[in-house]
C-alpha cells in the first residue's frame, strides 16, 4: 500500500491505482480508508473529480517515498551488519587470563597473521562455559588441569594448549623476606587462607587437587572471592595465603613482595587452553584457529 500510494494521487483514479496494486477497486478503497483512520486525517479530497491529495496527503506521499527508499536499503544494510558480525571474533576468558596472558598472546599471533576485531567477555568459569554452550562465543580461554575437565562436551568442542602456568600458594613477606604464614602438613596452628568461591575455575582446581592437604595443614578460610586479582591484593596486605597463577604475580614474586608459602610440593602445574566449537564457524574464526595451530606447531 505504501509503495503504491503516490500513484493513487498521481493518476487521480482509485480504479487505476487498484489495478496497479493487483486488487479490486473496493478493496483498494478500504485500505485507503484504513490508512486514513490510522493517521486520523483525510489524505484525499473526494469532493473533486478526479480526486486530489490534501495537504496531509502531499506530506504523507513524501513520507511514503522515504519509507520505501529505506526499505529498499534494508537488505544491503543487513548484509553489511552480518559481514561485520562474522568478521568479529567473540571470546570469553577467565578474569586472570584476560588481564595477563591474553594481551601478550594475541600480540604474538598478530605478528604472524592479521587478526580482525575481537569482542571479549571476561567472567568466572561457569559463565564462560555457559556462553560457549549457548553459542554466544566462538572461543574460550581458560586454565585447565588434566584431572579436572572443563564442562564442555568433547563431542561438541575441541581445544588446544596455548600456554602453561602454575598455581602457587603465596603470602606477603616479612621485613626479613620470610613468608608470614606457611603450609605444613604437620602444623598445628590454623593457617589463614584466602579462598576462591565455587564459581571460580581456579578455585575448582585448588579444591579438587589440594583440599585434603589444606585441611591437614590447618588452613582456615578467612576471606573468599572469585577474582584472583582480589585475592592477590588481600595477600599483599598480609591477610593470608592465596593460591595464585604465576602469570598474575610475576612482578610481585620478583620484587619479593609475595613469597612461596609451601614449596614445590604445593605447586599445581596448569595448562592454558583455547576451546572452540567443533562445527565450522565464520571464515574469520577458522582463519584465527589455523593461526593458533600453526603457531603452536612452530614452537
Amino acid at each position: 500500500m505504501v509503495e503504491r500510494f503516490p500513484d493513487a494521487g498521481g493518476q487521480r483514479q482509485f480504479s487505476r491505482a487498484a489495478r496497479d496494486c493487483h486488487m479490486t477497486q473496493p478493496a483498494f478503497s478500504r485500505r485507503i480508508r484504513a490508512l486514513e483512520t490510522w493517521l486520523g486525517v483525510d489524505l484525499f479530497d473526494r469532493s473533486t473529480h478526479p480526486v486530489t491529495l490534501t495537504d496531509a496527503g502531499e506530506w504523507f506521499r513524501g513520507v511514503a517515498e522515504e519509507i520505501t527508499s529505506r526499505v529498499a536499503r534494508v537488505p544491503d544494510e543487513a548484509r553489511a551488519v552480518a559481514d561485520a558480525s562474522s568478521s568479529t571474533l567473540r571470546f570469553v576468558a577467565t578474569h586472570a587470563l584476560s588481564l595477563t596472558f591474553l594481551p601478550t598472546w594475541l600480540r604474538g599471533l598478530e605478528s604472524q597473521a592479521p587478526i580482525g576485531p575481537i569482542q571479549l567477555v571476561s567472567d568466572v568459569m561457569p559463565q564462560c562455559e555457559s556462553l560457549m554452550l549457548q553459542g554466544r562465543a566462538q572461543f574460550m580461554l581458560c586454565h585447565a588441569h588434566p584431572h579436572l575437565p572443563v564442562r564442555l562436551p568433547e563431542s561438541d568442542f575441541t581445544s588446544t594448549e596455548v600456554g602453561t602456568d602454575v598455581l602457587i600458594p603465596v603470602v606477603a613477606a616479612t621485613p626479613q623476606g620470610k613468608p608470614r604464614h606457611t603450609l605444613s602438613r604437620r602444623g598445628r596452628a590454623r593457617v589463614p587462607l584466602l579462598a576462591y568461591t565455587p564459581e571460580s575455575g581456579l578455585g575448582r582446581i585448588v579444591r579438587d587437587q589440594r583440599q585434603v592437604a589444606l585441611d591437614a595443614a590447618g588452613a582456615e578460610p578467612v576471606f573468599t572471592a572469585h577474582l584472583a586479582t582480589v585475592l592477590k591484593s588481600m595477600a599483599l596486605d598480609g591477610r593470608g595465603i592465596a593460591w595464585l597463577p604465576r602469570s598474575l604475580m610475576q612482578d610481585e614474586l620478583a620484587a619479593g613482595r609475595l613469597v612461596d608459602a609451601g614449596g614445590e610440593d604445593w605447586h599445581l602445574p596448569l595448562a592454558i587452553r583455547l576451546f572452540r566449537h567443533r562445527a565450522a564457524g565464520a571464515a574469520s574464526a577458522e582463519a584465527f584457529w589455523r593461526a593458533v595451530i600453526a603457531r603452536r606447531a612452530s614452537r
